[in-house]
Parts: C-alpha cells; structure tokens; sequence
C-alpha cells in the first residue's frame, strides 16, 4: 500500500503579521514547523504502514526551504519525500494548490492519501476536500480513528455534537484532526538517514502535462484576498449588575433586538 501525506510548513506562532500591501503573511524571522494537523496525519501513516504494510511518502507544495519540514518527516520514518516548487506555482489559493497538489499525486501514484483538515496559517479546511475532487476520488475529513479493513479504511469522523463511524474503499483521501495521533519524536538515527536522503523535487515542467497553466498561481487562482487584518482586541463590555435573574434576561434581550440580532 502506498500512503501519501500532504503537509504543509506554516509560522510557529498565532501572532502572525500581515503586509499591507500584498494581503499575505510576512514569515521572515519567524520559525517554521510543521502544520499540527498534518503531522498528526503523518503519525497516523505511519502507524498503518505498521498494521498493514507498504510506504509512506510525504508531499509538500512551498518553496526549497520546506526542505526542513519535508526531513523532519523523513527523520520521524516516512521512506519518501516529494517537494512541489515551482515560481509558476506562487501565490496559488486553495483551489489552485489543490490542482498542483492533485497533479504531484497522480505523477508520484497513491493508495491512501492524508492530509491535515486545515492550516493554522489559513484555517480554511478547504484543500484537503479539494484535492479529492480533483482526484475524483472519496473522501472522509474530520478523522479522529482510522484502520484498515482490506481494500475499506474505516474512519471515525468527529464533529461538534457526534460521531460518524464510515466504511471508505481504497483510493480515498482523508483529513486528519490534531486527535488523530500524537507524533513520535525523531530519532537520532531517523535524522542522519533523514539527511542522507534525496528529497525529489517537481517543478513546472514536471507536471505540466496535468495542469492547466490558466488555474494555478496567483493570476490562476478564482479568490483572491482583498483585505487581510490581525484580530483585534474586544472592546470593553457592559456590566449587569445588581438585577434579578428575570431583570437580567430582560435587560439581555433588549440589548440584542437593539443591535438586530433576535
């Protein structure tokens, strides 16, 4: 079996800082690592590569300096790694990485492929769904359990207020919550094969036989950001003090039908 783990390299910090000019984030002199969800997913992979046997390969879209993140996979066991970049592929939003991301797969072949459900950088959850449309193929997001039952994966997908437990035939794709697994560490011998390795990389060239040049990068892309701006501070709230429940309730409710929102 053949399992691909899409991750990404994302800023190790919540604090993140906006150009104002270009709408994207300004990653310069802050650290990297890799995107939590995804390398839940990477454990995951790597524990059914266990029960089940075959390969692990871990692909990343970014540019040459995701060559960390791609080693650290490397180093907790994966036996591949396959790295997009490509100046063609910048400034792609979700729908156009997918269509790279979907590409990279179909050339480098899958059984399973994994993904985080969403980037702390972006928080959308939308590149994982989109990957497997574009591979037309199932997909089940949310998993908080996964196993392999011959050619079905049997997942446990979590939302707010239940549990699915859903029965998937191979090739499917999945999207792993930080619940998922908890990652192993990296070895010390894990690193020194990490480094000894060739991370295969795919450009442009490479793919474009699957890719319609006109829907990738930052002129492909069908959204673009038209404002971006950090979380601002709530402001000071009113205080309900010295009133009965029902007083309280009432005072509550007049202040919601004030702003129009009951």
């Amino acid at each position: 079996m053949k399992i691909v783990v899409c991750i990404k390299q994302v800023p190790d910090t919540t604090e993140v800082k906006l150009d104002p000019k270009t709408n994207t984030l300004i990653r310069e002199g802050v650290p990297s690592i890799i995107n939590p969800d995804d390398k839940a997913g990477l454990e995951a992979a790597l524990r059914l590569r266990e029960q089940v046997g075959g390969t692990v390969t871990v692909l990343c879209m970014g540019p040459q300096q995701a060559d960390v993140a791609l080693r650290e996979a490397l180093a907790m066991g994966c036996d591949e790694a396959v790295l997009l970049s490509a100046r063609e592929f910048g400034g792609s939003d979700t729908w156009a990485t997918a269509s790279i991301i979907a590409a990279g797969l179909t050339k480098i072949g899958f059984d399973i492929v994994i993904t985080g459900r969403q980037a702390i950088d972006g928080d959308t959850a939308q590149v994982g769904p989109q990957i497997a449309e574009q591979l037309n193929i199932p997909q089940v997001s949310y998993a908080e359990e996964l196993y392999n039952e011959g050619e079905y994966m049997i997942i446990k997908q979590h939302f707010d207020d239940r549990f699915n437990t859903i029965k998937v035939k191979i090739p499917c794709l999945i999207t792993a919550l930080g619940e998922l697994a908890t990652p192993r560490y990296m070895t010390v011998g894990g690193i020194v094969d990490a480094y000894e390795k060739e991370i295969s990389i795919l450009g442009f060239q490479d793919l474009q036989d699957l890719l319609n040049p006109d829907f990738i990068g930052l002129k492909g892309s069908p959204t673009n950001v038209v404002k971006s701006f950090t979380k601002q501070a709530k402001g000071k709230g009113t205080k309900l003090a010295d009133l009965t429940a029902d007083e309280a309730v009432a005072a509550i409710v007049e202040k919601l039908d004030e702003m129009n929102m009951i």
